[in-house]
């Protein structure tokens, strides 16, 4: 099975993923992207970050060892969010950066993500070269062709002020609540979204290293809505523990996700001119409700596959300007080139200040239909492509739903389980499908 998954390097920490391992991981990315011509004959130059989990802390520092070891300059900046790495790294013309999360997942895993120069994430291809070349022999700098390790203690306010410049409308008058997951967006969000003029309150923002994602942030919303129906707030913003995706919450406590986003800011940017040949990128599990919203105001919709890295391949390709996924990572080209939870709430709060429209009357033009998503654990996500009565029954619940409805069922690229996820225009008729193929699945992937 490939080290690599749809968004970097994941494991439980100190089991999967090793101190060793992450030298490794450093050492054989240093040696790739150099002779791919990365570093183009000069002294190379890293950015390296984490989130706020315990282990981020040996990680960082085998990370750290083994570019150094490899000739890199280390700039640490600590804990920020992975779209500031993505930010560091262009704006500081660095060769490489580094973000050391697990993103959502529970608070024992963590993961590695590499950048290139430029701020993308690295090709499949560049992945596989790396992970070819681990513990291969190799030859040792020495003396003044060591990398050197600085403290770049100015790295958040350089990105505080960019998310800033991207908005031209004060936030006066907006009161949000916003929840870190007691990850990366404890350090920055707060500030951010105080400083644009909103009255901010900050929950689960303190983090201990132990509680990120811990009944809080985007996958556990509870506790958000609750606090946002009682202050009687304009909106939540949910954020994960790296923060490259948000979720929101309108005043009346619904959930507003990525596919509303993306039709919040693919009308205001038409309506401006500012979307770019008329299209969005979306991926295999954006809702239907979203695609016919598209449909219907003329914009083009392409799907990917999921995973941000493929929305952006697609973006890239013919030059779109916005994206994004379901869950809540958002890109817009004019700003990053990769998913941006803070970005992404100061844009869709600006659409707010400017038409003086609540969040839910931005979010009621799209209809959304009932979706139906099973995590299946505990099988053999291998086999998922080979088992044709698995393929028969999607088949006959495709046929069965018509133009009404899809199925899609996908192997995680971050978890070892399976994906069921159906879409009907009738919540009961969805619920039903997707249970009958989950069982199919426990029993022929077991």
């Amino acid at each position: 099975m490939a080290l690599f998954g749809t968004d970097g390097v994941r494991g439980v920490a100190n089991v999967d993923l090793t101190a060793e391992l992450a030298v490794d991981l450093a050492i054989a990315a240093a040696h790739v992207l150099g002779e791919i011509g990365a570093f183009a004959g000069h002294r190379p130059k890293a950015i390296v970050g984490q989130d706020s989990r315990a282990s981020g802390d040996f990680l960082e520092a085998a990370i750290v060892a083994g570019l150094t070891s490899a000739g890199v300059d280390v700039y640490r900046v600590g804990v920020l969010p992975t779209p500031a790495i993505a930010f560091l790294v262009k704006e500081s013309n660095a060769d490489l950066g580094v973000m050391i999360s697990a993103s959502h997942n529970p608070m024992p895993d963590n993961g590695i993500k590499f950048f290139a120069k430029g701020g993308d994430k690295l090709a499949d291809q560049v992945e596989a070269q790396i992970e070819a070349r681990l513990g291969e022999p190799w030859d040792r700098p020495t003396g003044l062709n060591v990398g050197r390790i600085v403290l770049d203690e100015g790295a958040k306010e350089r990105y505080i002020k960019h998310l800033l410049a991207t908005i031209s409308t004060k936030l006066t008058g907006l009161n949000v609540i916003v929840d870190c997951a007691n990850g990366a967006a404890s350090t920055v969000a707060p500030i951010a979204y105080e400083r644009a003029g909103a009255n901010v309150k900050a929950i689960s923002a303190a983090p201990t290293g132990w509680n990120i994602n811990e009944n809080c942030g985007s996958t556990h919303l509870d506790n958000l809505i609750a606090q946002v129906k009682e202050a009687n707030a304009d909106l939540g913003v949910a954020h994960d523990g790296d923060a490259d995706r948000c979720l929101l919450i309108a005043k009346t406590g619904e959930v507003i996700n990525g596919d509303h986003i993306l039709n919040i800011l693919a009308s205001a940017y038409l309506a401006q001119g500012e979307l770019n040949k008329k299209a969005v990128v979306g991926t295999v599990m954006s809702n239907l409700g979203f695609i016919k919203s598209m449909q219907s105001l003329g914009i083009k919709f392409e799907k990917t596959a999921v995973g941000d890295r493929y929305v952006l391949e697609k973006m890239l390709e013919h030059d779109y300007s916005l994206g994004g996924e379901q869950s809540g990572h958002v890109i817009m080209r004019q700003f990053s080139n990769t998913g941006d939870g803070l970005l992404t709430a100061l844009q869709v709060m600006q659409i707010m200040a400017k038409s003086k429209k609540s969040l839910l009357e931005l979010a009621s033009t799209m209809e959304k239909y009932p979706q139906v998503l099973i995590n299946v654990k505990d099988v053999n996500k291998d086999k998922l492509s080979s088992s044709e009565k698995i393929k028969d029954a999607v088949t006959s619940a495709e046929q069965q739903l018509g133009q009404n409805g899809r199925v899609l069922l996908r192997a995680s690229g971050t978890e070892a389980l399976v994906r069921v996820m159906v879409e009907a225009n009738e919540l009961d008729l969805a619920q039903k499908i997707a249970e009958s193929l989950a069982q199919l699945v426990r029993l022929e992937l077991k």
